[in-house]
């Protein structure tokens, strides 16, 4: 089994929809929970996680040039991670796809994770 980070995604549009009142953020949260329950339940979820704000700083290059976010160049911005283990990145994928934050229009890009001996 190898693991995988799940990185969420989605526009200030998404996030503002989903979370904009009281009654949507709690609709979100439960779904959220729902999905996370599935996952801890079937073995995968490995690490929670942790939602993140949606600004920051952004540290680049040799001369470490900071600018703060979020980042013009990006017009999703990531909103939080987990770390999952599956047989393949197929399969990650697959659990992936039972992400809430898609059917609100954003996105989960799956990376494996690699194995560091330090």
């Amino acid at each position: 089994m190898a693991q995988f980070a799940m990185l969420y995604r989605s526009s200030d549009e998404v996030n503002r929809e989903t979370l904009g009142s009281p009654e949507k953020a709690q609709a979100t949260l439960t779904r959220w929970r729902a999905w996370f329950k599935e996952m801890t339940e079937k073995g995968q979820l490995k690490v929670l996680g942790e939602p993140l704000e949606r600004s920051g700083t952004f540290v680049v290059g040799r001369k470490k040039l900071v600018t703060d976010g979020p980042f013009t160049e990006a017009k999703d911005v990531i909103g939080g991670f987990s770390i999952i283990e599956a047989p393949d990145l197929q399969h990650a994928a697959r659990i992936a796809s039972g992400c809430p934050i898609l059917d609100d229009g954003g996105s989960v890009e799956v990376r494996p994770i690699r194995k560091f001996d330090l």
